[in-house]
C-alpha cells in the first residue's frame, strides 16, 4: 500500500527523531497505531489523545491547557489542533514531558510559541539535549523548567504535579498527576500487556521499575484512572492499580527467570535463546524481538551484577 504525502511526512520525521537517539526498539513501540486523531475523555476535563507515538495526556478547563508528552511533529501538530478547538485557542499553559524518548518529545517543536513552559526532569532535560547516537534536531524545543524530586502548579481548578520516584525505565522518568480528576500519566513506566523498551543505556533498572510502579499505587487512590505509555495491541492505554500491580509482577518474573537459569550455570547466550512466553504471563507475548530482549539482557546485567 503507498504512502499519502501527510502519512510520509509523519513518519520521516519519526525517523528522524528516532535515528537521533540510535534506538531501534523504540520505533517497535509505537508501530501499529492509528494514522488519525483521536481525543478521548476522562475525568474532569482531562483524558488522552492517541496517533502515534507514546499516549498524550490533556487536561482543558477554563483557566489552563494542560499537554503531557508531544509524540512526533506531525501528530503533535494534530493534538495541538485539537486543544486549540477545545479551549478557544488559549495556547497551551504547560506541555510535561514524562521522559526523553522521541516518541515522546519529538512533537516539542510544534509548540514552538504556542507552548509557555515546557516541564520535565532534570535528568530527562540532560538525555533530550545530549542523546546517544546522534544529535537531537536543530530545532527541537528542550524544556525550560526542571525538577529533580517533584513539581507542582496550579491550574485553573486542577492541580497538577509531577513526582520523580526514582530509576526505572530511564533515570529521569515523571509520573504526572492531575490531583482533582485523579488521573495519572505513567509515560513509559507503564506498558500494558506488552514486553517494555528497557532503556539500560540512560539508566533503567527493573529493580528500580518495580519500586517506582510500587511507590506510585502508594501514592494514589484505588480509583486512580493511570494512562499508559504503550498497550499491546488492541488493548486500552487505561487502565487502575490491578494493571500497574501485573506489569510490576511481570518485571519481578523475569528477573526470577534470569536468576533460576544464571544460577544454575546458564550463560548469557543461553539466556537470550528464551523465546516463549513466561508462565503466567502469556498475555506478555514472546521474547524474539528487539523489546523483549531489552529486558532480558538488563535483567541478565542485573541478576549477575548484583545491580
Amino acid at each position: 500500500m503507498s504512502l499519502s504525502r501527510r502519512d510520509f511526512l509523519a513518519s520521516s520525521a519519526a525517523a528522524a527523531v528516532l535515528g537521533t537517539l540510535g534506538r531501534p526498539s523504540i520505533a517497535q513501540a509505537w508501530q501499529g497505531q492509528q494514522a488519525h486523531p483521536v481525543f478521548t475523555p476522562l475525568r474532569r476535563n482531562a483524558g488522552f489523545f492517541t496517533m502515534r507515538g507514546g499516549t498524550i495526556g490533556w487536561l482543558v478547563n477554563p483557566g489552563a491547557v494542560i499537554c503531557v508528552d508531544s509524540q512526533f511533529p506531525t501528530e503533535a501538530t494534530a493534538c495541538l489542533n485539537g486543544l486549540n478547538e477545545r479551549s478557544g485557542g488559549r495556547g497551551v499553559d504547560f506541555l510535561m514531558n514524562t521522559h526523553h524518548h522521541g516518541d515522546h518529545t519529538g512533537g516539542n517543536v510544534s509548540f514552538r510559541g504556542a507552548a509557555k513552559k515546557i516541564v520535565a526532569h532534570a535528568r530527562a532535560n540532560d538525555h533530550m539535549r545530549q542523546p546517544p547516537g546522534g544529535q537531537s534536531p536543530a530545532d527541537q524545543r528542550f524544556p525550560d523548567t526542571t525538577f529533580t524530586e517533584s513539581w507542582s502548579a496550579d491550574v485553573g481548578d486542577e492541580r497538577v504535579s509531577a513526582r520523580y520516584h526514582g530509576r526505572a525505565h530511564t533515570s529521569g522518568d515523571a509520573v504526572i498527576t492531575f490531583e482533582r480528576a485523579n488521573v495519572v500519566h505513567m509515560g513509559d513506566l507503564m506498558f500494558h500487556q506488552r514486553h517494555p523498551v528497557v532503556d539500560r543505556a540512560a539508566g533503567a533498572t527493573l529493580r528500580g521499575w518495580m519500586t517506582v510502579l510500587e511507590r506510585t499505587m502508594r501514592d494514589h487512590a484505588n480509583d486512580t484512572v493511570y494512562i499508559f505509555g504503550h498497550a499491546g495491541a488492541g488493548l486500552p492505554v487505561t487502565g487502575s492499580h490491578t494493571d500497574l500491580a501485573n506489569f510490576r509482577d511481570y518485571i519481578g518474573a523475569v528477573l526470577a527467570f534470569v536468576e533460576t537459569h544464571t544460577k544454575a550455570g546458564r550463560s548469557r547466550d543461553d539466556v537470550m535463546t528464551m523465546r516463549d512466553p513466561l508462565k503466567g504471563f502469556e498475555a506478555y507475548g514472546r521474547f524474539g524481538n528487539a523489546g523483549p530482549r531489552e529486558i532480558l539482557t538488563c535483567a541478565y546485567e542485573e541478576v549477575t551484577a548484583g545491580t
